[in-house]
């Protein structure tokens, strides 16, 4: 597995913790950061959790506006998280192209959540990639 696709899925296991004991995000990742009987966190995943804790309000107002049958509440926790990494990704990570911010997010998809969730994954950050350059222009 790739360091980035492994900073990723740490991102996304800090983004889950901090939903299921109610806790900001940043709160799980400064504790994450300072255990031993964790993996280590990647320099990535912790900008990762940053970026996502920085625009969130705008990262799940962008997914409510794409997200067609579900409110950013009622999704699996672990599409939600990978689809607010893949906004973040997608507006704020210049180093990153679309194209594997999407594949990323989808592959890990495929891996860790259910069997519709690939394709729900891919449609949602299409959308939104197909006016990301529109949306960087805006922030």
């Amino acid at each position: 597995m790739r360091a980035r696709t492994k900073a990723r899925k740490r991102a996304l296991d800090i983004l889950f913790e901090s939903e299921a004991r109610e806790e900001a995000p940043l709160t799980v990742l400064a504790a994450r950061r300072q255990t031993d009987d964790a993996p280590p966190v990647q320099e990535y995943a912790g900008k990762l959790v940053e970026g996502v804790a920085t625009h969130l309000e705008r990262i799940d107002q962008l997914i409510a506006e794409h997200a067609e049958g579900w409110s950013v509440d009622r999704m699996p926790a672990v599409d939600r998280g990978l689809l607010r990494i893949g906004v973040y990704e997608l507006l704020w990570v210049d180093d990153v192209d679309d194209p594997v911010a999407i594949t990323e997010a989808v592959e890990l998809a495929r891996t860790l959540s259910t069997d519709d969730s690939p394709r729900y994954v891919n449609g949602v950050l299409g959308q939104i990639s197909d006016i990301a350059e529109h949306l960087r222009a805006t922030l």
